[in-house]
């Protein structure tokens, strides 16, 4: 169940907000916006019709205490949605619309306000099956973690002992595998490191009548009780325990969890988000959440199924309708690094994207100075960037272009750039650029011929994928257009001239480097970027 559209009417502090054209791939959806740009009232409103507030007390009870809290302006509250089930739910003209099996437990949300210091006593597993335990207002704390570990045990204790009643022995690889597995997986997953220098689930112990529960978790040698976590890690298992106990409950349901980042540093953020989205989050479910942390925008912005919606700077008393925001707008990214703060800490340098996360060795190559890149995962996410940002440049890989088509592109669009030769690996592998080196066995004429007898072994796969990557390029969709004429490219690639095949040869791809293997023992990436033939190709095609 996904939700497309949300209309709210004189609800907590909007007028008349209209948010619309969410694609049902939409898998996850950020609310993007400053303190008080109205992002935990969005909440409230699912709150509000997912938990039948408005059908939890009397009339007389709903004047004097659900309606202040939800009202604007005294007026009567509307909440609409729409779903990808082709079904409309909500409150409006003083009743619930639509069918209420659509709304029963299929909204689930957490507050901002769920960091439980220590584990209590009050823990039950009853809570967790009909999802009672939650806050009742986004104001409110939400303390269900004492109940989810309740419930974590249970799950555990059952497992473990009702095979005894039926004279079997418990299978403990797989409780092992359903309940400790996956969440140390995850830890793994977001927090890095490996089982010695990460928090690993070590053991837990029942609650008593004199004792609350215990999760203890080891850290190499260290065993750490759960009260002793830091907040950060705090959040991430509290976060992680909900969607291991109650995985069954969030199948076809909207999750919506406000400011999942907090105490987390950026470098976490993106991590636990994608664990989340990717791995917990069920595919016919649909997560919503709230931030102005870099790491969440970064991620919602280069995932194809999620999306973003900007709060910021809305005025609450006109009619407001919000779109998601196109994948290449990078204004996303203001509320979390406002554009003053960049520009001191870039001081001046200009920005490069490129592709397939490169970056780190384009700025270890310029040492900071000049340039600075930043990283697009594929070809089609750098062109809509710098389309969409003409004062930042575009290194994009030369693929199958022809050199026509490329001062076509380059005509259409001055601040991308197309290598010369095939791809990034073409630089750091060319035989001058290995040269530089200095290896002492190494001879640039071996080499060479090399990669031509290779070449020529292969010349026949490359040229069947010749035609199908030409049709996948963005740039034939919106700078040119895709004449099919790649005769030049075959003949080209024909030929046994070093510096007429060179450019359409992927030496990432095609190339086997046996050859090369002695100076890659010694040499890394980092060293094949630190020389003057690479950094003086790429800043002569920058210029």
């Amino acid at each position: 169940m996904r939700i497309t559209k949300l209309e709210l009417r004189n609800f907590k502090r909007f007028s008349d907000l209209t948010i619309d054209k969410i694609p049902e791939t939409s898998k996850l959806v950020l609310l993007i916006g400053a303190n008080g740009s109205g992002k935990s009232s969005v909440f409230d409103a699912f709150n509000f019709i997912g938990r039948d507030v408005v059908g939890q007390f009397h009339p007389d009870n709903f004047e004097l205490r659900i309606k202040p809290y939800y009202a604007k302006n005294e007026a009567d509250p509307e909440v609409l949605i729409s779903m990808s089930i082709n079904q409309q739910v909500g409150y409006s003209d003083g009743m619930l619309k639509g069918d209420r099996r659509v709304l029963k437990n299929k909204f689930i949300g957490r507050s901002s306000i769920r960091i439980v210091p220590r584990i209590s006593q009050k823990g039950t597993s009853d809570a967790v099956v009909n999802n009672s335990d939650g806050p009742f207002s986004f104001i409110d704390a939400d303390e269900r973690f004492d109940n989810d570990l309740a419930q974590y045990i249970q799950q555990i204790d059952n497992a473990l002992r009702e095979p005894v009643f039926s004279g079997r022995s418990a299978d403990t690889l797989q409780i092992f595998q359903d309940f400790i597995q996956p969440l140390n997986q995850s830890l793994l997953n977001i927090l890095g490191g490996d089982e010695l220098t990460t928090i690993q689930i070590a053991e837990f112990k029942n609650a008593t009548s004199q004792e609350s529960a215990k999760l203890i978790f080891k850290k190499g040698t260290s065993k750490i009780n759960y009260d002793l976590l830091s907040h950060g890690e705090k959040q991430i298992v509290i976060l992680l325990l909900n969607f291991v106990v109650r995985k069954e409950q969030y199948k076809d349901a909207v999750i919506y969890i406000d400011e999942m980042d907090c105490h987390l540093n950026t470098s976490l953020q993106s991590k636990l988000l994608s664990e989340i989205v990717d791995v917990w989050i069920p595919e016919d479910a649909q997560l919503w959440t709230a931030s102005h942390a870099l790491g969440f925008i970064d991620f919602a912005r280069n995932a194809e199924n999620a999306s973003i919606i900007d709060l910021d700077s809305l005025n609450f008393d006109l009619p407001q309708l919000l779109v998601p925001e196109p994948k290449g707008n990078l204004e996303v990214y203001d509320i979390a690094v406002p554009k003053e703060t960049l520009q001191n800490i870039l001081q001046g340098r200009k920005l490069v994207v490129v592709e397939n996360q490169n970056d780190t060795f384009f700025n270890l190559a310029f040492k900071g100075k000049t340039y600075f890149f930043l990283p697009a995962k594929d070809s089609r996410e750098l062109f809509l960037t710098i389309k969409g940002d003409s004062s930042m440049l575009g290194i994009r890989d030369r693929d199958y272009f022809r050199d026509d088509e490329i001062v076509a592109i380059q005509k259409k669009h001055p601040n991308l750039k197309i290598l010369h030769y095939y791809a990034f690996e073409n630089y750091i592998y060319h035989p001058e650029n290995i040269a530089e080196l200095k290896w002492g066995d190494f001879n640039k004429e071996e080499y060479i011929k090399d990669i031509t007898e290779q070449k020529n072994h292969k010349l026949h796969t490359i040229l069947l994928g010749l035609a199908t990557s030409r049709q996948t390029y963005i740039e034939f969709k919106d700078a040119i257009s895709n004449d099919g004429k790649a005769e030049p490219i075959l003949k080209a690639l024909e030929s046994n001239d070093f510096e007429t095949f060179y450019p359409f040869f992927s030496m990432k791809t095609y190339y086997s480097k046996v050859y090369l293997q002695q100076i890659l023992n010694k040499h890394t990436v980092s060293d094949l970027v630190n020389t003057n033939w690479f950094r003086n190709s790429i800043e002569n095609l920058l210029k």
